[in-house]
């Protein structure tokens, strides 16, 4: 089992998975009734450092229930002075992205921060993000996601399969409105579980769960 120390956190950037070249991480992903429904896949390359700055590219693949591919997507990820900045795209939800598939999209890359200073009570900042897709068969839509009233609520051990963490627990209100024909509003109250200098092991909400549950 692998447990990180708050205490013992360095603000730098080589022990966060999504920046470890050659890495494959495996999160499981939950429905609501903890069955599960799916597995993403994150395969790490091309790290690059630059003084304080280091940056990577993530291959994702999702699987469904039965192990066939669903979707697969390319999406960056920065780090700075310890400072995890991760790409929104990879905060689209499952359901959303089994049904668009493989896509081409465009907007502007919008980053979620996780600063190196934080501590219990603060609050983070809210991002807003939206994109136009198109998929292999020509149908187009639009996504849009705010996270807003982040809060870092304490600090608690979570265990999975893949180890043990010492974490923050944060919180925040997701809205998303997807538009493949209708657009519809979701919103959700979401936990999750962050290891510093690690990354995020395990996230939960009305609609299900996903938990880190393989390091390779």
């Amino acid at each position: 089992m692998f447990f990180l120390s708050l205490v013992a956190f360095s603000q730098n950037c080589t022990g966060y998975y999504y920046l470890q070249n050659n890495k494959t991480i495996e999160m499981t992903i939950s429905n609501k009734k903890g069955k599960e429904s799916g597995k993403l896949v994150y395969a790490i390359s091309n790290v690059s450092k630059n003084g304080n700055a280091t940056t990577a590219t993530i291959n994702s693949e999702m699987f469904d229930k039965n192990g066939k591919s669903v979707s697969k997507a390319t999406n960056n990820v920065q780090c700075e002075n310890g400072i995890l900045m991760m790409d929104m795209k990879m905060f689209i939800p499952s359901s959303q992205q089994q049904q668009m598939g493989d896509v081409s999209a465009s907007g502007t890359t919008t980053y979620l921060e996780y600063p190196s200073t934080m501590k219990e009570g603060d609050a983070l900042k809210d991002v807003s993000f939206s994109m136009d897709f198109k998929s292999k068969s020509g149908l187009g839509g639009h996504i849009s996601i705010d996270m807003t009233n982040r809060k870092v609520e304490g600090r608690e051990s979570i265990t999975t399969p893949a180890g043990t963490w010492d974490c923050y627990k944060i919180t925040y209100h997701s809205k998303m409105v997807f538009k493949m024909g209708i657009g519809i509003p979701m919103n959700a109250d979401v936990t999750e579980w962050y290891a510093p200098g690690f990354g995020v092991v395990k996230t939960e909400s009305n609609e299900g769960s996903t938990e880190i549950t393989s390091i390779k």
